[in-house]
């Protein structure tokens, strides 16, 4: 063998040598990327069961129950039918119906808030906590256009959950849904953000939901959404689908919009919206060049409301409002969310474009006085059962031909099997209860929570002007 034979054959020897070590290298650096793999997701996972953990507790179950009367059949009304068998119709037969929700603890000592739809016409409201105590609980107030419900149980002490700020939410979040679909205690999903300011569903009102793929099934409703830090950041509301099951589409209502209308309810007993007085529409690529307007961005003033805070700030029709409070206007929904969610007497600064001038306008918010009625006491388990009353105001004084200064609430609804049926209308005040004087809702709540269901209730009402005591006798 040669000189350079040898060199070559140790060179082959070096190669295989080399080649080996990097295919134990290669399979040792797999190995521990996989084990690196491995290591995070159990981060991860360890990482979301804690947030569960943490958020699960204040998450409860509702079952509702109301009574529903099946109607004859319209053959009955069939002329011929009755000629031959007569007018005797069946009487219309009466029968339980039950719903399934979910709810989240606000505070510890018993407010819980749900959506309107699940406690909605219901008689009994049975609370499951999450260590599987059961509780009635009582409507304290509802917000149709939100549907947003305030529910009460008589216990202290419960579990609560933080609460996020919904403004400073990010599209790609991860979120986790906390419910009971399907009857399905504390189930939990997990999905991200997938949109924000979702509206135009006619779903309710004031809409500006959370759009999340964690799945939202029947019975999820009134349930807790919360971000990676087991904060609420949403009341799972809605799903789009059209089997009725999850279809990777699910609304929550924002939690600073829910926290604005629970604060209303309990503190004060209505909903408190600000108000400008404007009618406004959404502004297109043609109304944009008819308006001298370079981009269709903002919102148009079609109307302004006499008397109104827009009309006393200078607001005129033909303006485009851009921005409100510092937020950018891009829909007719969101300047109506953003102003029902000013505290009325507030100062805000609205810049808008006159005839395509920029322009900035200070206006004190008022009040949307039509918001002031909120259903109470449809629930008590008592003989104010089936009793709604509303905020005694100046306007329905002057309706009701009342023209002393007096407080209290006014009967707006009596279910036809309520206790009290017969003995309140609807119109009379309620002055006292037992009593004791009513000023407000929120009074009135607290008073008629306490009384028991076998007591008769002593009221002081005013009706046609005239002050008298009614006696409404026990269930």
């Amino acid at each position: 063998m040669n000189h350079s034979e040898k060199i070559q054959k140790k060179l082959s020897t070096i190669t295989i040598i080399a080649m080996f070590a990097i295919l134990i290298l290669s399979a040792a650096a797999y190995a521990y990327a996989g084990d690196k793999d491995a290591e995070i997701l159990a981060h991860f996972g360890n990482a979301m069961a804690a947030v569960a953990e943490k958020a699960k507790p204040a998450v409860v179950n509702i079952s509702t129950t109301r009574t529903v009367k099946t109607q004859h059949h319209p053959f009955l009304d069939d002329p011929l039918f009755r000629k031959f068998f007569g007018d005797n119709k069946p009487t219309p037969q009466k029968r339980k119906v039950t719903n399934l929700g979910s709810g989240v603890i606000a505070t510890s000592d018993g407010y819980i808030l749900t959506n309107n739809h699940v406690i909605d016409g219901a008689e009994d409201i049975l609370i499951k906590l999450a260590d599987n105590r059961e509780v009635k609980g009582t409507v304290v107030g509802v917000d149709p256009k939100t549907d947003i419900a305030v529910i009460k149980i008589n216990e202290k002490n419960l579990p609560t959950i933080q609460w996020a700020d919904s403004d400073k939410l990010r599209v790609g979040e991860v979120v986790l849904a906390i419910g009971n679909p399907y009857g399905l205690n504390q189930t939990i999903t997990m999905g991200i953000i997938s949109a924000l300011g979702r509206s135009g569903f006619g779903i309710t009102d004031y809409e500006d939901f959370i759009q999340t793929d964690a799945a939202i099934n029947p019975g999820n409703s009134g349930g807790a959404l919360v971000n990676i830090k087991g904060e609420l950041i949403g009341l799972n509301t809605a799903i789009f689908s059209t089997s009725g099951g999850y279809q990777g589409i699910g609304f929550a209502i924002p939690v600073n919009m829910v926290k604005q209308v629970m604060t209303g309810i309990i503190s004060q007993g209505k909903v408190v919206r600000g108000w400008l007085g404007v009618t406004i529409q959404q502004l297109t690529a043609e109304l944009a060049k008819q308006f001298n307007l370079a981009d269709e961005k903002g919102v148009l003033l079609v109307d302004i409301t006499e008397n109104s805070p827009a009309e006393k700030s200078g607001l005129k029709r033909g303006d485009v409002i851009v921005e409100y409070d510092g937020k950018k206007i891009d829909s007719p929904q969101h300047l109506r969310n953003v102003v029902a969610s000013t505290k009325p007497d507030k100062e805000v600064e609205i810049k808008l474009l006159r005839a395509g001038n920029p322009l900035t306008i200070k206006v004190i918010v008022g009040e949307l006085l039509a918001e002031q009625q909120v259903t109470a006491g449809v629930q008590y388990d008592n003989a104010l059962k089936g009793v709604s009353v509303q905020e005694l105001t100046e306007d329905l004084l002057q309706k009701l031909g009342i023209t002393k200064k007096i407080k209290g609430v006014v009967v707006n609804n009596i279910d036809e099997d309520s206790p009290s049926s017969g003995v309140l209308m609807r119109g009379d005040i309620i002055l006292e209860i037992n009593r004791k004087t009513v000023h407000n809702v929120k009074e009135y709540n607290e008073l008629v929570f306490k009384i028991a269901k076998n007591q008769k209730i002593l009221l002081l009402v005013m009706r046609g002007g005239t002050t008298q005591f009614l006696i409404v006798p026990s269930q």
